[in-house]
C-alpha cells in the first residue's frame, strides 16, 4: 500500500473536487485538503524546526485536519488536544511532550517557551518545497495521543506511520467498506476512535461527516441533524449509540444509507446490540476492540442474530492477521483456551511505547522476539477458534463513555482539592460496562450545611483539572475509610460498602 499521504494527495489530484469534510453543511474538497496541507506543510519546514513533535489546539474540523497533515508532511508527528480541555492538562501535556511548536487553531491563553502558530502563521506563502521524501514514513511517529496517567501525569502514545497502516489496510481488507462513501465522525479528534473514521475515510475517498461538538451534546439538535448528514458507515462508542436509540425516529427507514455500524473503545452490551439490529436489520454491526497502545482497535467480529443468541455477554472478536494475542497468567505463563488472564498483543500494530517515558514504557511493552509487544492490564481469554472475550480491567483502569480513564489519575487530583482529606473512585457497573464514577471522600473543613453544595464546590474545582467525563457524578461522604491488614485503603470492602 501507498504512503498514508501519499494515498490521500492522490484523492487530490485523481477526485479534486470530491468532498472530504463536510461540516454544519459546508463541504471542502480533496484539493482544498491538499492545498491547505501543503500550505501548512511548507511553512512548517521554512521554519527549520527540528523533527520533534507539535501540538495542534482547536476543535474538530477542516483547519485541523489540515493541521495533522501539514504536520505529517513536513516531517512532524502532531498531538491532538481538544480546545475545551482543562488549562492543567494542556500545560502538563505541553510540558511532558517539549513540542518544537503548538499550533493554535482556538484561542491559547497559555504562557510557553514554544512558539505559537496560528493559521494566518502557516497560510503565509514561502518558498519552501515538499517532497515525499519530507513525509512521516515507516517507524517514524505519525501522531501521539495521550492518556490517563495514574500519577496525573498523563503518557503520550506513539503511533507510527507503519502502526496506522497496519491498522488501515485491516480496515479496507477485512470489513469489506467499499471507496467514496460517507463516514461519521463524531468522536473528538485528541480520542483516538477519531482514527478510525478519518484515515480509512481519507484513503479511501471517502468523506468524513462532522458533527459538531455542540451537535454531539445537545441531544435535541444531535436527533435533528443525524438524517441530514446521510451516513453510510457509522464509527461511535456503544454509548454514544446508546443516546441515539433514545430517538424512537433513529431506525433505517430514516437513514435507508445506513450499511455500517463500528464499534470501539468500550464494551458493546447485547442489549445495545439487540437493539440496534432490530432497527437496522440489514446493516452490519462490527464489534470492535482495541487498546490506544495497539492502535485503536486489532480484533474483529460481526454482530449477528445468531452471535446475539448465543452469547449474553458478547465476543469482542479475532484477531487482524499481524497481530498475536496470548493469555497469560500474573506468573507470564501461556493461558490455556477459555482460561482467564491478561490480554497481551504482540505485532505490527502495537506502539514503540510512551513518548520520553521510558519507565512506564518498560512496565507495559517488551520485545517478543523481533515483535513488539504489550501489556494492556485487560482481562479476557480466547475459545477454542481463537475469538477473545473481554472480562474487564485487571488494573485500576476503566472505559466510561469510550474514554480510557486512570482512577488513580481522578484520585491524585481530587485530593488536590482543598476541601476533600481523603479520596476513593470506584466504577459504578451496569450491564458489564461502567455506568458512572462514584467518589468516596472523606471531606476536610468547610462551612457548607448541605452535601449537595458541597459536592457542587468539590466538583467545580475538579474540573479545572481534570476532563469532564473524569469528574464523578456521585459522591459518597465517610468519616474514614476501612483498611487491610496491610494498612492500605481496603478498597473490596469499602465498595461493598457504598455501593
Amino acid at each position: 500500500m501507498l504512503n498514508i499521504i501519499e494515498k490521500i494527495d492522490y484523492w487530490g489530484e485523481a477526485t479534486p473536487e470530491a468532498p472530504c469534510f463536510v461540516e454544519s453543511g459546508k463541504e471542502y474538497s480533496y484539493k482544498q485538503l491538499k492545498n491547505l496541507s501543503d500550505k501548512i506543510a511548507k511553512t512548517i519546514l521554512a521554519k527549520g524546526y527540528p523533527k520533534e513533535p507539535i501540538v495542534v489546539y482547536g476543535e474538530n474540523n477542516f483547519e485541523a485536519l489540515a493541521c495533522f497533515l501539514g504536520c505529517v508532511k513536513s516531517g512532524h508527528a502532531y498531538i491532538p488536544i481538544e480546545a475545551h480541555t482543562p488549562l492543567e492538562r494542556v500545560k502538563t501535556i505541553v510540558e511532558v511532550s517539549e513540542p518544537v511548536a503548538v499550533i493554535a487553531l482556538s484561542e491559547w491563553t497559555i504562557e510557553t517557551v514554544y512558539p505559537v502558530l496560528t493559521m494566518t502563521d502557516l497560510e503565509s506563502e514561502n518558498s519552501e518545497k515538499i517532497t515525499n521524501a519530507t513525509f512521516v514514513k515507516n517507524d517514524e511517529n505519525f501522531y501521539l495521543i495521550y492518556t490517563s496517567g495514574t500519577t496525573g501525569v498523563p503518557k503520550g502514545v506513539q503511533i507510527s506511520h507503519d502502526n496506522l497502516l497496519s491498522f488501515v489496510s485491516w480496515m479496507r481488507s477485512d470489513f469489506s467498506i467499499p471507496d467514496s462513501i460517507r463516514y461519521l465522525s463524531q468522536a473528538p479528534f485528541s480520542f483516538d476512535l477519531s482514527v478510525m473514521s478519518i484515515y480509512p475515510a481519507l484513503y479511501s475517498g471517502s468523506t468524513l461527516m462532522a458533527l459538531t461538538r455542540e451537535e454531539t451534546i445537545n441531544y435535541k439538535t444531535l436527533f435533528e441533524t443525524l438524517p441530514t448528514l446521510h451516513v453510510n458507515a457509522w464509527v461511535s462508542t456503544p454509548s454514544f449509540m446508546d443516546i441515539c436509540l433514545m430517538d424512537k425516529n433513529f431506525h433505517a427507514e430514516n437513514y435507508p444509507e445506513m450499511t455500517d455500524f463500528l464499534f470501539c473503545g468500550e464494551e458493546l452490551t447485547n442489549k445495545t446490540a439487540r437493539t440496534l439490529k432490530e432497527r437496522f436489520p440489514n446493516a452490519t454491526i462490527w464489534n470492535t476492540y482495541g487498546p490506544t497502545e495497539a492502535t485503536v482497535a486489532i480484533t474483529k467480529v460481526e454482530i449477528t442474530n445468531e452471535i446475539l443468541e448465543e452469547y449474553p455477554r458478547l465476543p469482542i472478536g479475532v484477531a487482524k492477521s499481524d497481530i498475536e494475542i496470548q493469555i497469560l497468567d500474573n506468573e507470564g505463563n501461556l493461558l490455556p483456551a477459555n482460561e482467564t488472564g491478561e490480554i497481551v498483543l504482540i505485532g505490527a500494530s502495537v506502539s514503540k511505547g510512551y513518548f520520553k517515558n521510558e519507565e512506564k514504557t518498560e512496565q507495559a511493552f517488551y520485545k517478543a522476539g523481533e515483535r513488539q509487544a504489550y501489556r494492556t492490564g485487560d482481562a479476557g481469554f480466547l475459545d477454542e477458534k481463537g475469538q477473545l472475550f473481554y472480562r474487564g480491567r485487571m488494573d485500576f483502569q476503566v472505559k466510561l463513555n469510550g474514554y480510557r480513564i486512570e482512577i488513580q489519575d481522578i484520585e491524585s487530583h481530587l485530593l488536590q482539592v482543598p476541601l476533600v482529606k481523603q479520596a476513593v473512585v470506584l466504577p459504578e457497573m451496569q450491564d458489564f460496562k461502567v455506568k458512572r464514577l462514584a467518589a468516596v471522600v472523606v471531606a476536610g473543613e468547610h462551612e457548607f450545611e448541605k452535601e449537595f453544595q458541597l459536592t457542587k464546590a468539590i466538583q467545580q474545582d475538579l474540573r479545572e483539572r481534570v476532563m469532564d467525563y473524569m469528574v464523578p457524578a456521585r459522591f459518597i461522604y465517610v468519616e474514614e475509610f476501612p483498611l487491610t491488614q496491610n494498612g492500605k485503603i481496603d478498597r473490596k470492602a469499602l465498595e461493598r460498602g457504598v455501593l
